[in-house]
């Protein structure tokens, strides 16, 4: 789709930086040697291009579109690695355990600077634009998992508040993957907006499946860890709404999250799910679903694309949960 592309413009980086960049996206070994390892699902520079082809346009002028929103969202993964002192992502070792911390941000940042440079030199007539909206979404990104990393250390947080985190974390960049899509492809503010909030409502769908499976789901699937949200105490959306459910299942939930001995990963799942969290999660997740698909027949898309779309909005909140 836009691998060589993206290639090309990893390429561009420091050979220091491309070859953790090419490790991180599973290119090739520590050594730089070529390997077949899973590369992401790709399901932001996909929306990307759809959006471009349901507003009526063509693939082909949003491809730099496509691979900047890849960039920042892979930029974000890699600190998201060191932040969380993941060990694996996609089933490998994460790049900051193989190169070092500071390598892994120094990547991360180039290649949030790379995204920039993509659309700016696209000769577009919307490059400053696209230039724009990404830039604020990455700012809106950041804004997010400030908060996520903070509620950590945090009795209390609302659930109000996690849902806000989460249109930073996640749905902004989903949003603006749409939106930018949909500029590429000629279509005018009413639809853009429209097609953006497709994007942000399929992004918190998306965030409330991830949040599942962060704790519920099998590593085997995840590729990362089974618990480890819960070890790091993160309040996610399902804990966030069992801890503020009232019930005796919360309560508990509380007391075995503000006590200092490692979490019982077991029994913090049970009680996640005996409070609501995980039906509550799964009925919200579906619920936003059913927002994107109301944005999207507003903006009136061709209906191929706008099938691709559904076909992929449907992948997204169907992850074996």
């Amino acid at each position: 789709m836009i691998d060589g592309d993206l290639r090309s413009a990893v390429g561009r980086l420091p050979v220091p930086l491309r070859r953790i960049a090419g490790y991180h996206f599973g290119w090739w070994d520590a050594h730089g040697h070529p390997v077949e390892a899973n590369a992401g699902k790709a399901i932001r520079p996909t929306l990307v291009l759809l959006a471009a082809e349901a507003v009526g346009g063509s693939a082909g002028p949003a491809v730099p579109a496509a691979v900047a929103v890849e960039l920042v969202h892979n930029f974000s993964l890699l600190h998201d690695d060191v932040m969380d002192a993941d060990r694996t992502r996609r089933h490998r070792p994460t790049a900051w355990t193989v190169f070092g911390v500071p390598q892994a941000i120094l990547t991360g940042d180039a290649m949030v600077a790379l995204a920039s440079e993509v659309l700016a030199g696209s000769d577009s007539r919307w490059a400053s634009t696209a230039v724009r909206w990404l830039s604020d979404s990455v700012i809106e990104l950041c804004d997010g998992q400030y908060g996520d990393v903070a509620f950590e250390s945090r009795t209390q947080v609302e659930l109000a508040e996690c849902l806000r985190m989460v249109q930073g974390k996640t749905a902004s960049l989903l949003g603006a993957s749409c939106a930018l899509g949909a500029l590429a492809g000629g279509a005018g503010a009413v639809k853009v907006n429209l097609m953006r909030a497709f994007g942000r409502h399929l992004g918190l769908a998306f965030q409330l499946v991830d949040d599942v499976l962060g704790i519920f789901g099998d590593t085997e699937v995840t590729g990362k860890p089974a618990g480890a949200d819960l070890m790091r105490r993160k309040k996610s959306l399902p804990v966030t709404f069992a801890l503020t459910s009232g019930t005796s299942e919360g309560a508990q939930l509380s007391d075995l999250y503000a006590d200092d001995a490692p979490v019982e990963v077991d029994r913090a799942r049970d009680l996640i799910a005996r409070a609501g969290g995980r039906e509550w999660a799964q009925r919200m997740a579906d619920e936003e679903m059913g927002r994107a698909l109301a944005s999207l027949d507003e903006a009136d898309c061709r209906p191929a694309a706008r099938a691709r779309l559904v076909n992929l909005a449907g992948l997204v909140v169907k992850r074996n949960h």
